[in-house]
């Protein structure tokens, strides 16, 4: 379940306007904040993770990090670790003494988890929507609307600083009510990352006893 809670994050950590200003805008608001991404060498995020639905009386909050490298990325959370090295992604999972192997070619892209950072690109409307001061910061608001009429999703909405052109919070609302919110508490770029920081060692954890499954 704890695998599955990390992959539904990927999918966050990601409408049409009435006005024809405010959706240029948006395209080059979102525009600046991927051209921004692909310039960095690598990328270290340090976020909270809030899940919400009144109805059902569930109110959660965890927090994470994740640093990426190119195609290459180790994502920490809820005690589980996630690394792709460009050919596989290894979750290691110390609550069970288990580690799942999948080949990228059978992992599916909503596996990365860059798209915390860029999912936008693909498959939304989008529209200007509110702007909020946090602190000394000016936080513009996208929403984004699926294309697809059968998304669980109800909307998105999208906050980036404007100043340092980063995203800072991803808000998604599902059709069912609940609420799921990503606050980004540190964000670091080109910093020294250890040499083998996406490597997975097999042979460490077949000596600690752990079970390796590959798929």
């Amino acid at each position: 379940m704890k695998s599955k809670k990390m992959n539904k994050i990927f999918l966050l950590l990601i409408s049409i306007c009435s006005f024809a200003w405010s959706q240029d805008a948006s395209k080059v608001l979102l525009k600046e904040v991927s051209d921004k991404l692909l310039a960095q060498e690598n990328i270290s995020l340090q976020f909270n993770y809030t899940l919400f639905n009144a109805e059902a009386n569930i109110n959660q909050e965890t927090s994470g990090k994740v640093q990426l490298k190119g195609e290459k990325y180790r994502f920490e959370y809820l005690g589980i670790i996630q690394l792709n090295d460009t050919k596989n992604t290894y979750t290691i999972v110390p609550e069970n003494e288990e580690v799942t192997i999948v080949s990228n070619e059978n992992a599916g892209s909503e596996m990365n988890p860059a798209k915390i950072l860029n999912f936008y690109n693909e498959g939304y409307r989008f529209q200007w929507d509110i702007a909020q001061n946090i602190g000394n910061r000016k936080i513009q608001y996208i929403k984004l609307v699926p294309i697809d009429s059968s998304s669980d999703i109800a909307y998105i909405l999208l906050g980036i600083d404007n100043q340092k052109k980063e995203v800072y919070k991803v808000i998604e609302t599902g059709k069912n009510g609940t609420q799921t919110t990503i606050t980004i508490t540190k964000y670091e770029t080109n910093t020294n990352l250890a040499p083998n920081l996406f490597s997975f060692e097999e042979k460490k954890y077949i000596d600690l006893g752990y079970y390796i499954i590959k798929e």
